[in-house]
């Protein structure tokens, strides 16, 4: 007869009496675990209902009530005179192994088919280390959190809580809040000279969920996408991972080079571009080269992905109204987010759309994650419409101005002859030039070593040629700790230096 397993085994059990989790479900996630880790051997008697029930203190019912689930599932079996036992075949087991060890485990999924979809998610280079999220010195697209009007949001969010409907904390309309949408049109007109309606608007979490839909929606493997090069190297991995085939065009201080793209791809499906700042180097794209896109869009029948870098802070002269402002022929997709106005953990944004692609869209959002949290929407939307965006928008301008200056002054005081940073008007960050044939990438790691936190502009390129340099972000870091951080950065990067410096020519973006 098997060997009945000692009640002593169950005395390492740790129920918690005080958790959510029912007992009966604490016992059954013990008892499951202890099985499939091989602790309690498959033949191996499990003690009765009875006698459980005393060693753990636990009333009969509540042991009863795992042991069902176990037997439903499997893993245990009453065996009629004899008692219950683990069952020889229960799931999760192969070929008579109770179960695998953990790196075992890893090896066999690695062994597994998987789509070549996911084939590309795995190999694709996470967006952002670890180590730079906890760095804020010099993090490119880190607004200033310390500058937020928390105490006008809370009150918001206090009074939408207060007052929150049924609606509210049910599924809502995947396109998103009404009022909402209808702020966010009315700031667009008045801001960026887009005159769109709210049913163009739909509601998103963030940038990266605008450029999945808009692959999702305008994209079959094997087309065409063009993307600047420089540019965000997390559009890039999105084209691909959708199966596009990817094309760089190349940027200069006016912005993308639209007879390049022409020349290399003139039949693209679309084309992916910053006008107002570009990602990474901040330069604006000239009217005549907008116009370009316009009417390659039209001729070609391809579509634009206009993404609104930070176009809200800039600090010279006027800025440019956006492509969709100016797009007669309909062409144009505008993405903008909340994450580098307000706070990257609102996870809020929006796209708008010409109107007969807004139904795609929306179903496609509706099967990818339903909608965004309603009352954060709600929050947002009397942020917006009590004007208080505005306010923050117009204070942000000035404290990045200072700051901008700033940075721009001790970047030129301890590293003048390490890199040159070109004078932009606008964004949130700058790129810093190598005078010599320094590795950007080596360099931001001696650079997150020290605990600042910059992107290698290698990153950003499709193809190899051009100077290595490094984003900085001045926007999220106050005077005194930028001051701190440049003197860190400079004594990093000192080491990796070559003795004799590049003769750099005129500037140009790609250099």
């Amino acid at each position: 007869m098997p060997r009945s397993v000692l009640p002593t085994h169950f005395r390492g059990f740790t129920l918690d009496p005080d958790s959510e989790e029912p007992l009966h479900r604490q016992l059954y996630d013990e008892l499951r675990r202890s099985i499939l880790e091989g602790r309690l051997p498959a033949g191996s008697r499990i003690p009765a209902s009875r006698e459980l029930a005393s060693v753990t203190r636990l009333s009969r019912n509540t042991v009863l009530a795992a042991y069902e689930q176990l037997m439903a599932e499997g893993y245990i079996e009453g065996r009629a005179g004899s008692g219950t036992f683990v069952s020889r075949s229960g799931p999760e087991r192969m070929d008579g192994k109770t179960t695998l060890s953990p790196m075992l485990a890893a090896l066999d999924i690695a062994r597994r088919e998987i789509s070549k979809a996911a084939e590309r998610f795995r190999s694709t280079p996470a967006l952002r280390d670890a180590a730079l999220i906890e760095a804020d010195a010099f993090n490119p697209g880190l607004p200033a959190l310390d500058h937020f009007p928390m105490d006008i949001w809370r009150r918001l969010s206090d009074r939408r809580l207060r007052n929150a409907s049924a609606r509210m904390l049910s599924y809502d309309d995947p396109q998103g809040y009404l009022p909402l949408r209808q702020a966010i049109a009315a700031h667009l007109g008045a801001y960026r000279g887009a005159h769109c309606t709210a049913e163009q608007v739909l509601i998103v979490s963030g940038s990266q969920q605008s450029l999945d839909l808009a692959s999702r929606v305008l994209l079959d493997p094997g087309d065409q996408a063009w993307v600047e090069d420089p540019g965000y190297f997390a559009a890039r991995a999105t084209f691909e991972m959708a199966g596009a085939r990817v094309v760089p065009v190349s940027v200069d201080d006016d912005g993308m080079v639209v007879s390049e793209g022409i020349a290399a791809a003139p039949r693209a499906r679309l084309a992916y571009v910053t006008p107002s700042h570009h990602n990474p180097t901040c330069v604006t794209m000239s009217l005549s080269r907008r116009m370009a896109l316009l009417q390659w869009a039209e001729q070609a029948g391809a579509w634009i992905l206009e993404a609104d870098n930070a176009s809200e802070f800039h600090y010279e002269g006027h800025s440019h109204a956006a492509l969709l402002g100016i797009d007669t022929n309909h062409r144009t997709l505008y993405f903008g987010t909340f994450s580098k106005i307000l706070f990257a953990s609102l996870r809020l944004g929006y796209i708008v759309a010409p109107l007969d692609l807004v139904p795609a869209l929306v179903r496609a959002r509706e099967f990818m994650d339903r909608q965004s949290p309603g009352w954060q929407q709600a929050v947002l939307a009397d942020f917006i419409s009590e004007g208080h965006l505005g306010r923050h928008v117009r204070r942000m301008c000035q404290l990045y101005r200072t700051r901008m200056h700033h940075f721009r002054s001790i970047a030129a005081r301890y590293a003048g002859d390490l890199f040159e940073v070109p004078l932009r008007h606008g964004g949130m960050s700058h790129v810093a030039y190598f005078l010599s044939a320094v590795d950007d990438q080596a360099a931001a790691e001696a650079a997150q070593q020290a605990g600042v936190c910059c992107m290698p502009l290698s990153h950003y390129r499709c193809r190899r040629e051009g100077r290595s340099g490094l984003v900085l972000g001045f926007t999220g870091t106050d005077e005194a700790s930028a001051t701190i951080a440049m003197q860190k950065l400079v004594a990093a990067i000192q080491p990796l230096r070559p003795l004799s410096p590049l003769v750099p020519g005129p500037f140009n973006a790609l250099e």
